[in-house]
């Protein structure tokens, strides 16, 4: 499939994935390349499409048919509601599709419209299929190719009807598949305190009830009578898993002086060393804004440390405002110089020739970079932080001027063990939410793991005393069986965070 329309120099096309990550490290000749072309005219698309179809048969039909799945099951661009008899075609991308590819863009409206995908008719004929999917964020669409009934709502559950086709995931992504989900319902298993606890937080949901008006009956209907036999009736199992998600709530993140040993963060030291590691700029405070808040007014020591600069999601209008008021300022001050003139001048003559998929250049990266600076400054004010416990770590992985990011590095690792060796935290908290399309918070909680591991290896002696936290929140979050920590919020609380997301004016989404 590709975009419609797109040129084929365009960073974003699949004829340019295409070539960074196959083409170009292999001995193919470049006559066997196939690719939908999206920068015909519209009216010379339908041909295209038919002499692609006459492509493939010439070449005696697909062998290997290697696939991906949208959020909604769409496989190519085929979505939902995509014909079984379907070919080459051109096909309109629903906005959810749109949003969810938004990360190879400069911003949501940049994402075209339409694209040229092969049918599924086309895509069910090849001889082999394999799809692959990984992390969390693909759980409940697999689940629903896997394991619902095929149906052209669900383009990739057509796929079951398929005599040599594969699923390739990882576990994340399997996570809702019945054999991991409730494993008790494909065989045995031994039934942890976790276990147990997964399993009745579910019945629980499942049912709609609370957790301590599930009766045997209920457990007997959802396949865990076995737990029944281990662990003792119904009354007794409720009251294990109440107890245990009653104590992962608490008002007081950093810890309770006087609280018993149930707490999930312990009393002492008090008050704690804090390092909040925000993959993006606004990260923190949309992902754990009331824990944030709450640590920094219950008197712990907070310190922020921003991974990256987020300069790639701010939108060229967004930066000609700055640059407008930056102008309007100079003129008014009287305090103009010929430098900044010039740079001016630079970044508009840029804008005005780029083109809707060019890169930015290093100025003007660095101009959104300080945008996205400045917006998370103004958070830190509002929560009160001082300025000397806000930190910048512009980490180099992040600095390719592309939605594709570098591996991470040892310069990445340096700087931050730099930073955990001048704090010494006694508590971390990392972003978990791996399912991040622009896939940054992985490489930023790798670093985070990696330089923690090494102080340890190194002899830091104040590693063994520190707590790591894994917070979620835009992108996933946590199953309420999964939460070790819980921090209620208040409706005042809730807008109060409402309040600090605003001043990340540059991320609402232009559509």
């Amino acid at each position: 499939d590709e975009y419609y329309p797109i040129g084929r120099t365009a960073y974003q096309s699949y004829y340019q994935f295409m070539q960074r990550h196959l083409f170009q490290h292999v001995d193919i000749d470049p006559a066997n390349i196939h690719l939908p072309d999206g920068s015909l005219p519209k009216e010379a698309v339908r041909a295209h499409c038919a002499a692609y179809e006459e492509a493939i048969a010439a070449a005696g039909g697909i062998d290997l048919q290697l696939l991906g799945i949208g959020h909604n099951g769409h496989i190519g661009f085929n979505e939902p509601g995509s014909g079984l008899h379907t070919r080459t075609r051109l096909v309109n991308l629903e906005p959810g599709t749109r949003m969810a590819n938004s990360y190879e863009f400069a911003n949501p409206g940049q994402v075209p419209r339409l694209a040229i995908s092969m049918g599924l008719s086309t895509i069910l004929q090849a001889r082999r299929i394999v799809l692959l999917a990984w992390g969390p964020g693909k759980a409940r669409i697999v689940r629903q190719a896997v394991e619902g009934q095929p149906s052209e709502s669900v383009p990739a559950s057509l796929l079951q009807q398929h005599a040599d086709c594969r699923f390739v995931v990882d576990t994340a992504a399997a996570a809702e598949l019945t054999r991991l989900r409730a494993p008790w319902l494909a065989g045995e298993v031994e039934w942890t305190s976790a276990t147990v606890r997964r399993a009745v937080v579910r019945l629980a949901l499942e049912k709609g009830k609370p957790v301590l008006w599930l009766t045997n009956k209920d457990y007997t209907e959802a396949g865990l009578g076995d737990l029944l036999a281990d662990r003792g009736d119904a009354y007794t199992i409720n009251l294990e898993v109440y107890y245990a998600l009653r104590d992962s709530i608490t008002g007081w993140p950093g810890g309770k002086q006087g609280a018993g040993p149930s707490h999930p963060e312990r009393a002492e030291p008090w008050p704690k060393r804090v390092l909040l590691f925000s993959p993006h700029p606004d990260d923190d405070i949309i992902s754990m804004g009331g824990t944030f808040r709450r640590l920094h007014e219950q008197g712990h020591t907070v310190h922020v440390a921003y991974q990256t600069s987020g300069n790639i999601a701010v939108t060229d209008e967004f930066l000609l405002r700055h640059l407008d008021f930056a102008a309007g300022f100079e003129a008014a001050a009287g305090d103009g110089n010929e430098q900044t003139g010039r740079a001016l001048q630079e970044v508009h003559a840029y804008l005005a020739q780029k083109g809707p998929h060019d890169l930015d250049s290093p100025l003007i990266r660095s101009l959104k970079g300080l945008i996205r600076r400045g917006e998370a400054r103004a958070t830190c004010r509002y929560v009160g932080l001082p300025e000397d416990q806000v930190h910048f770590q512009n980490l180099p992985f992040y600095e390719t001027g592309t939605i594709e990011k570098n591996p991470m590095g040892p310069e990445d690792v340096r700087i931050t063990k730099e930073l955990l060796q001048s704090v010494r935290p006694h508590q971390v908290f990392a972003a978990g939410d791996l399912a991040d399309p622009h896939g940054t918070h992985k490489v930023c909680l790798d670093v985070v793991l990696q330089a923690l591991k090494e102080l340890k290896e190194s002899g830091a002696d104040w590693v063994g005393d520190c707590r790591l936290w894994l917070y979620k929140g835009a992108w996933q979050e946590w199953d309420v069986e999964e939460i070790d920590m819980a921090v209620p919020m208040s409706p005042g609380q809730v807008l109060e965070k409402r309040h600090g997301i605003f001043m990340h004016q540059s991320q609402k989404d232009i559509v």
